[in-house]
């Protein structure tokens, strides 16, 4: 086992994070996002339940501190030399006085650190009140800076390695969705649909293998799906129902999710029909906008000027950047695809376009993974976006019309 990337691919990122914490007048950044540490490090493991995080010095390689259990771990998945990787002890976990932060501001102290400018997360899912405050007073001489997000903005524009893993996703999500439109049949029950899908999502395709996704598939059925991120229950699956899938294929921590919805019958509602017209539409037009120079705000408007026409209502963004992820979300918490957001766009970003319609009692989804390349978005997946209808064993995909939905993705 080694380091998925090149060493240099890791000292470029590392480089462009140094940059962004001098901007922000930052000497030591600790990041403790499993996703950011991955970024930095390699390291990846299913260690995020107890505290551990990547210091990153003003010099010389980042620092990994981690769980004494989990040291093997990142030495193998890690690429810095042993001398970078540290462990704390094992007594200090889910100790009711110590705490591993006690260890870590010792750590920095001897390594010459305890006296700088030291970036903490605040907003973070896996760095609680508890260990910021206990890292805080284990270094009282340190001048503690907030710096949320600081690496999640750097992760934002991919390299051509990253850029080339998302594909290899998207291939996987591919497969999901074949597995999805096979395993949703009448009488089976929904949990027994899902475990087909993970068992794809985890075998990946006959080239490569697959990864867990950072959220479980969200599968909902009938008035299942007028909600979103519902996942499966042991019910039946009966005729006459919507359905969709939101799930997605990963490679080496690299997301590509997809949402495709089906209708379990012969002949869907004009009220399912019209808002599959609307997003198919909607979605080509935002895509046409999915441009370097242009915003992501400037997406969202295209795709408003569309549900405005069909006189439908969604308040909600219309998607998000996305690469690296760990539960719970594979999304990066920085630009958005909605009204205003002024993120100008650049070659390389990539983002989730998840057309969500949550309507009363029922409901139906949509999405693309893209990357901005200078000809447009470039889809990492290429499965037809229409409603299907799963009318018999086979099942056929259908768009707004009735007539047989388009047979490749759209990639403008």
């Amino acid at each position: 086992m080694k380091p998925v990337f090149r060493k240099d691919e890791y000292k470029r990122r590392l480089v462009k994070v140094r940059a962004a914490m001098a901007e922000q007048g930052v000497e030591v950044l600790i990041e403790a996002d499993p996703a950011n540490m991955n970024y930095l490090t390699g390291y990846d493991g299913w260690s995020f339940y107890v505290p551990q995080l990547v210091v990153v010095p003003p010099e010389g390689e980042p620092v990994w501190i981690g769980r004494g259990v989990d040291f093997g771990g990142a030495k193998l998945t890690c690429w810095m030399a042993d001398a970078s990787i540290v462990a704390y002890p094992e007594a200090m976990v889910q100790h009711p006085v110590m705490h591993p932060m006690d260890f870590v501001g010792e750590e920095l102290i001897r390594r010459g650190l305890g006296k700088k400018r030291i970036g903490f997360p605040v907003d973070c899912y896996y760095f609680t009140p508890r260990a910021s405050a206990a890292l805080a007073k284990a270094l009282p001489n340190a001048k503690v800076v907030e710096t949320d997000l600081l690496v999640n903005w750097v992760r934002l524009v991919k390299s051509n390695a990253e850029i080339e893993l998302m594909r290899q996703a998207g291939k996987v999500s591919e497969a999901l969705i074949a597995a999805y439109y096979k395993a949703m049949r009448p009488g089976r029950r929904q949990c027994d649909a899902a475990g087909d899908i993970l068992r794809t999502v985890a075998a990946g395709t006959a080239e490569f293998g697959g990864d867990y996704p950072s959220c479980m598939p969200f599968i909902p059925v009938g008035e299942q799906t007028q909600a979103s991120h519902l996942t499966w229950t042991d019910q039946i699956i009966e005729t006459g129902q919507t359905s969709y899938i939101e799930c997605s294929g990963v490679r080496h921590r690299y997301h590509s999710p997809l949402a495709r919805s089906i209708w379990l019958g012969p002949k869907p509602s004009q009220n399912l029909l019209d808002v599959n017209a609307a997003v198919l539409e909607g979605m080509d037009a935002a895509l046409e906008q999915a441009k370097p120079g242009n915003t992501c705000g400037m997406m969202a408007d295209a795709w408003q000027k569309v549900l405005d026409r069909y006189g439908i209502v969604k308040e909600s963004r219309i998607g998000y950047a996305t690469g690296i992820g760990y539960p719970p979300d594979w999304g990066e918490h920085t630009a958005s695809l909605r009204a205003k957001d002024p993120t100008v766009l650049e070659t390389n970003m990539t983002f989730h376009m998840i057309l969500g319609m949550w309507m009363d009692g029922w409901g139906f989804e949509s999405s693309e993974t893209f990357r901005i390349t200078a000809k447009g978005a470039e889809c990492f997946a290429d499965v037809p976006r229409g409603l299907k209808v799963i009318a018999g064993p086979r099942g056929t995909a259908m768009s707004a019309g009735g007539a047989k939905a388009k047979g490749k993705t759209k990639k403008t």
